[in-house]
């Protein structure tokens, strides 16, 4: 079957990294219809970048092409300039840092495009180039504050990478309209609008009830405005900009003034294009969903009805999608069972709500609501698992022995009714000995402590194998009864939090293991290991702090990238080269290993933050590399489905895997003796089908996994429900989904702060010095989860310079020092509202009078 993957796989394999058309019609074995389709799938990986169009109808790939392209992502400076953050890895590695564009070579490119660049001669070590297309758009709406003005009324963006001013042509340019004229609101022109669900003005829903967003209260603000002079808007772009004029657009939507309550959620959701209205045939398709379970649904499940099986979430959760019991198997062995919601019960393939689901990626959580990915009708009621509700679930039951080793463990559908809504709080209180709360629930005290037991032995054979727990807290903000911020302080993981990740590794892995061992195209959540320059550069500073990673020597590669060799050419002077760390010895345990070492040390909170910096993001892939920080070979996201796309994906092809042929699924089992015992598991093989011999139960080692060549492909009859092209791109849009929810609820958080403090300018703090770098040093108040910059310009008493060598920077006269993990005392000197950052001053001490005769 013809697919983009299969087309570039192809051209990659080809010498000079370039194929023709007749070439790959020949080499492929395509005929008729299958020519046309591969015409079409040319041009698309064309427009899109991953592919040029050469001379002699050939393609190849941008930086194989005879000129020096490379396609990325466009990062635009408020100045004007930008840089090009490259996509492919090997040009990553030969490149010193991403690609500068000056502001006269950005073309009719916007900050977030993905473009096509030409790399020029360096200068100063830098690669430089010029934007010869863009190749997508990354903003199709733009929010900002209007204003008014003599020739034409125009819109400011918030985000100030966004370096124009739109333009808002029409007949509102010279007046101050109660209500805005016609020119300056539209409907959406475009399907994708319309398909986001925009009101032309959102002050229609002022104060109603929102079945799109469910924690929290609904942004309260005015009903009116006399104009929009300094209104922040969501704004239509209708023109892209050229060399010579701005962009054009039109207002979609009226949010309010700035300052106003919830308005800055508001602008979030909109900055970072979030879907957050669900389309009329989304909410139908969810208001239609059986919330009675009928007795046909019930077939081939396991009723797990009669167990005192619990949820453990946080306070404000309402999307219960895990469930978790634990007791003692006659022969000594834990019991351990993960019952998740079956959301693939509910939300079909190819559905409204699947379309939907798949473009949201993942629900986003604010601090005081959510942006789900599910309508409520499913997030909250008939998926969640709610105490005293019959609910139907995917279960994954283990059997682990005392050495925290999965023995065996069994994937079946089942039917659940929560005992108690437990919240991580109460059990850490009841494992604590809090009498009143031991004496509520009785009946689950022993289960608890059987948790706990269980969640340490887990924890333990983690340590044992070198997983990584940085243990990193995150802000929390505190509200008042109001709903106005009255605090930022950090969270705590207590053991309630700790058993129950313990539960859901446990389950995580024994389903990845399943799919991967039987040959099942999946999704993986893989974590790759460290690039070796991201080693280097944390090995340097750990050094200052007496510390290293015990990588020993770092074989250094040096070369001349090929843009300055060709600037150079003739000209005499001498070669640039460029120092690259090579592929190091890495393994989890050395960073566990200094992470136990540093525990409790003043440095650990920097340590711990410069280590995590130096890994890389974890991603969904069809391709199982391993998760590196886990320590895990085989990893996977099958516990969160009504919050996260790429779990439903899991339950979906699971599910498919788990069928039988008449759909009764895998049969219950009783409880004793031991199900995983090898005698019972051989006697009841073989009385199964031939279906379920491979569905019934998984065992740790029971089948050899696939080979590296055939990781990933169907064997024998497994076939996963969906494509591996279509997986790679679930997996693609899911990471771009979950990083952009991670930008979205950062980004949030920093306004909170931001307006919290206003308030306390003169203020003075302690605070812990978190980065150095040549234009000041950040710090992070000690009381609140609260960063700024002391720039170096305020540092008084002296000339301060940056050493890049030792990270720190030093007084000349002084030689006064401000290195990393330093205690200093600041003031907050004065906020930047247009970048949205803190600045503090440093406060010297009073010298001492020894000091004082010392200087005079």
């Amino acid at each position: 079957m013809l697919s983009d993957r299969k087309i570039i796989e192809h051209v990659e394999n080809q010498p000079r990294k370039t194929a023709g058309f007749k070439q790959l019609v020949r080499e492929l074995g395509l005929h008729g219809e299958e020519r046309r389709e591969l015409a079409q799938r040319l041009d698309q990986l064309v427009a899109r970048g991953e592919l040029v169009e050469t001379s002699g109808d050939r393609y190849g790939f941008p930086q194989a092409a005879g000129r020096n392209l490379v396609t990325g992502r466009l990062s635009m400076h408020r100045d004007g300039y930008g840089f090009v953050i490259p996509e492919a890895e090997d040009v990553k590695r030969q490149l010193d840092g991403d690609i500068f564009v000056p502001a006269v070579a950005i073309g009719t490119a916007m900050h977030g495009d993905r473009v096509l660049v030409e790399m020029g001669a360096a200068r100063q070590g830098r690669a430089e180039g010029r934007i010869v297309r863009v190749v997508g758009r990354a903003h199709a709406t733009v929010v900002g504050t209007f204003h008014y003005g003599s020739r034409f009324n125009y819109v400011t963006p918030i985000d100030e990478k966004i370096t124009q001013d739109i333009v808002i042509p029409g007949s509102a340019a010279v007046s101050h309209p109660k209500t805005p004229a016609a020119g300056v609101l539209g409907a959406p022109a475009s399907a994708a609008q319309a398909r986001a669900g925009r009101p032309r003005d959102s002050r229609q829903d002022a104060g109603a009830t929102s079945r799109h967003r469910v924690l929290g209260q609904e942004v309260r603000r005015r009903t009116e405005f006399d104009d929009l002079e300094n209104v922040v808007v969501d704004v239509e772009i209708t023109e892209w900009p050229s060399p010579t004029q701005n962009p054009r657009g039109r207002v979609l939507e009226i949010l309010g003034y700035e300052d106003d309550f919830g308005v800055d959620v508001e602008i979030v959701i909109r900055k970072f294009h979030l879907p957050h209205r669900f389309p009329a045939e989304v909410l139908e398709e969810a208001q239609s969903a059986e919330s009675i379970i009928s007795h046909g649904e019930l077939r081939g499940r396991r009723d797990y009805r009669d167990l005192p099986i619990v949820t453990i979430d946080g306070e404000t959760a309402r999307d219960f999608d895990d469930a978790v019991h634990v007791s003692r198997m006659e022969n000594g062995n834990y019991k351990l069972q993960v019952h998740i919601a079956d959301v693939a019960h509910y939300v079909t393939e190819g559905s409204s709500l699947d379309r939907e689901a798949r473009l949201r990626g993942t629900s986003v959580y604010f601090p005081d609501r959510a942006v789900p990915m599910l309508p409520i009708e499913l997030s909250t009621d008939i998926c969640s698992l709610r105490p005293d509700a019959d609910r139907l679930v995917m279960s994954c039951v283990m059997e682990i022995d005392h050495q925290g080793e999965i023995v065996g463990y069994e994937l079946h559908p089942g039917v659940m009714r929560s005992a108690e809504r437990m919240t991580y709080t109460n059990v850490h209180l009841i494992l604590e000995g809090d009498a009143p709360l031991r004496q509520r629930y009785a009946r689950l005290v022993e289960t608890f402590e059987l948790m706990r037991e269980l969640a340490l032995i887990l924890n333990r054979k983690r340590v044992r194998r070198g997983s990584i727990d940085f243990d990193l807290p995150e802000p929390v903000i505190e509200f008042d009864e109001e709903g106005l911020m009255r605090g930022v302080t950090r969270s705590e993981r207590n053991i309630a939090h700790r058993l129950i990740e313990e539960f859901m590794l446990s389950a995580n892995e024994c389903v990845a293991s399943y799919l991967e061992h039987n040959g099942v195209p999946s999704l993986y959540r893989i974590h790759e290991k460290p690039d070796p320059k991201k080693v280097f550069e944390f090995e340097s500073i750990a050094a200052g702090f007496g510390y290293s990673l015990g990588v020993g020597a770092l074989p250094v590669r040096r070369m001349e990238m090929r843009s300055e060799r060709r600037a150079r050419h003739g000209t005499g002077r001498p070669a640039h080269m460029i120092e690259l760390p090579e592929e190091v010895h890495i393994t989890p345990r050395m960073y566990q290993k200094l992470t136990q070492k540093i525990a409790g040390k003043p440095e650990e909170r920097i340590l711990s933050y410069l280590m995590l910096r130096s890994l890389k993001q974890a991603r969904y892939s069809e391709e199982n590399v391993g998760h590196f920080a886990l320590a895990a070979p085989t990893y996977t996201h099958f516990t969160s489905p009504i919050r996260r796309y790429p779990d439903l994906i899991v339950h979906r092809i699971l599910k498919e895997v788990l069928s039988v042929e008449d759909g009764r699924g895998v049969p219950a089992h009783s409880e004793t003796p031991s199900p995983w015992s090898k005698r019972d598991k051989d006697a009841r093989v073989a009385r199964s089908t031939p279906a379920q011999k491979t569905t019934a139960l998984g065992r740790a080692g029971a089948r050899p996994g696939p080979s590296a060549a055939n990781r990933g492909r169907p064997q024998d009859d497994n076939h996963s429900p969906i494509s591996e092209e279509a997986l790679h791109n679930i997996a693609e849009e899911s990471s771009q989904a979950e990083r952009r929810a991670d930008d979205a609820e950062r980004e949030l958080m920093e306004w909170k702060k931001i307006r919290f403090m206003r308030d306390r300018v003169g203020d003075e703090f302690e605070a812990l010095i978190v980065s150095v770098t040549k234009f000041g040093f950040f710090v992070e108040l000690m009381d609140m989860f609260i960063e700024g910059l002391v720039p170096l310009a305020t540092l008084t008493g002296d000339r301060y310079t940056y050493r890049e060598n030792t990270k720190q920077i030093i007084g000349e006269r002084t030689k006064k020092k401000y290195s990393l993990g330093d205690r200093v005392k600041v003031v907050l000197d004065r906020i930047d509202r247009m970048q949205r950052k803190l600045q503090f001053a440093a406060i010297e001490p009073e010298p001492s009078r020894a000091q004082k005769r010392r200087h005079r």
